[in-house]
């Protein structure tokens, strides 16, 4: 018997090529999604788009037959648009609310025998399903298992003879089937803190790590998964850099530290780009007072905070070659105006082209696995890509550590030569923000 999946309006937002992803089933978009989807074509963010997206496609499957008695999609499924009945025997839901009449809808088929899904990301609206006896699930389709996220690195226990002669020689062979730019730590079965620390560079061979990278711009790693990040972060053939981690692991400061030594001091950039999602929902920074700068550095004032940081033992050329100590925030808005540093909404950046940057997304576990696609494929030649967040504080009402486009991103590209992902785990930025990331 084929199941009859009735997808909430979240899930077309969240993802708009959803309707083809239950192959050899029936999919039922209620009356009631069609209205909210209307309602959500006219924004200019990526719940806009997505909207137009799934309103398009549907218009288009219209040529093959009438959506009411159904129609076939490519996958073998089969697409119906149905109205809620105005009559069903239901008095503790109230028809007139659109979430109510979605669910009815799956009620009305539940109880003409049909063996229904109940599909939506609404954590409330699964209750809801539950409490009507309906099977309800959520959007599982660009999921990832957290539990078992790629770190990015792994452990080894070999002879103390082994570490010496890696230390010596600066390569290792391993067997086969670790994934590119993976970190190995090798410790010795001897002596648990006689260890070595490498990367495979190609597979069954790891590579002692670069001594140009012990420093970057002044910032040293202060623990080992912070030394493999850096790794990554200023390796200019690692294209795209995943960073996990919870809050004070030096994620977005390493990342920072990286573009400012890649940009200024090696110039294998033309400029910097940082971004992060300026509002939970993906609302426009149009919502703020003032001019785009002005509203910008409201959602911007960590990466300020950080970059002041780095920029406190900066110095700047003066007239006659003088060199004259500038405050870090000047510095920071010298290197503003000067175009070096660009920060940009996410808003903006869809449809361009981004050559020869070093661009750092913050914040990415608020952004869904589409956004994230959008975003790295704005990518031009040349061009570095740095993923930053902490699954565990995520504010998008429709996300978790498990579906956001952070930890997605990291799990699918980890076979891929261009990537590299590091999960942070200890808290460097104070003893009190590490309790609190521990224990609160």
């Amino acid at each position: 018997m084929k199941k009859t999946f009735v997808i909430d309006t979240n899930v077309l937002l969240h993802n708009c090529d959803s309707i083809e992803a239950f192959k050899d089933n029936i999919v039922v978009i209620p009356m009631a999604v069609i209205e909210e989807l209307d309602r959500f074509k006219k924004e200019s963010n990526e719940l806009g788009r997505n909207a137009r997206h799934v309103i398009r496609r549907i218009d288009d499957l219209r040529s093959a037959g009438n959506l009411r008695d159904g129609v076939p999609l490519a996958n073998g499924g089969e697409l119906r648009i149905l109205t809620t009945p105005r009559v069903i025997d239901r008095k503790d839901l109230d028809i007139e609310l659109p979430d109510n009449r979605i669910l009815l809808m799956a009620y009305a088929l539940h109880e003409a025998g049909e063996n229904v899904i109940f599909v939506t990301k609404d954590i409330n609206a699964r209750l809801k399903a539950d409490a009507l006896g309906l099977k309800a699930e959520d959007f599982e389709n660009q999921k990832i298992n957290f539990d078992d996220l790629y770190a990015g690195y792994s452990e080894m226990t070999v002879a103390p003879e082994v570490i010496k002669e890696f230390h010596a020689s600066r390569f290792f062979e391993v067997n086969a089937g670790r994934y590119p730019n993976e970190f190995l730590i090798l410790r010795s079965v001897e002596n648990g803190k006689q260890t070595a620390l490498g990367r495979v560079v190609r597979p069954g061979l790891i590579k002692h790590l670069s001594k140009n990278f012990d420093t970057v711009w002044n910032i040293q790693a202060r623990n080992k998964e912070q030394r493999m990040a850096l790794e990554l972060l200023m390796d200019p053939e690692v294209q795209i850099v995943t960073l996990v981690g919870q809050a004070g692991t030096g994620k977005t400061l390493l990342a920072l530290a990286a573009a400012l030594h890649s940009t200024l001091r090696l110039r294998r950039y033309d400029r910097i780009l940082v971004s992060r999602p300026v509002i939970p929902m993906g609302k426009d920074i149009g919502y703020l007072p003032g001019a785009k700068e002005e509203k910008l550095s409201h959602w911007m004032q960590p990466i300020f905070d950080n970059l002041t940081y780095l920029l406190r033992d900066e110095t700047a050329p003066r007239k006659k070659k003088v060199k004259t100590k500038l405050t870090p925030r000047h510095r920071v808005e010298q290197l503003l105006a000067d175009n070096v540093i660009t920060l940009e909404a996410l808003t903006y950046i869809r449809g361009r082209s981004i050559p020869k940057q070093y661009v750092i997304i913050d914040e990415a576990q608020n952004l869904t696995p589409h956004e994230v696609k959008t975003i790295v494929s704005r990518a031009g030649e040349d061009t570095k890509m740095v993923l930053t967040g902490d699954p565990y504080q995520i504010d998008n009402p429709y996300l978790d550590a498990a579906s956001n486009g952070l930890t997605f991103a990291a799990e699918r590209l980890k076979e891929l030569a261009i990537h590299g992902q590091v999960l942070l785990r200890k808290s460097e930025r104070s003893e009190l923000a590490g309790v609190a990331a521990q224990y609160l």
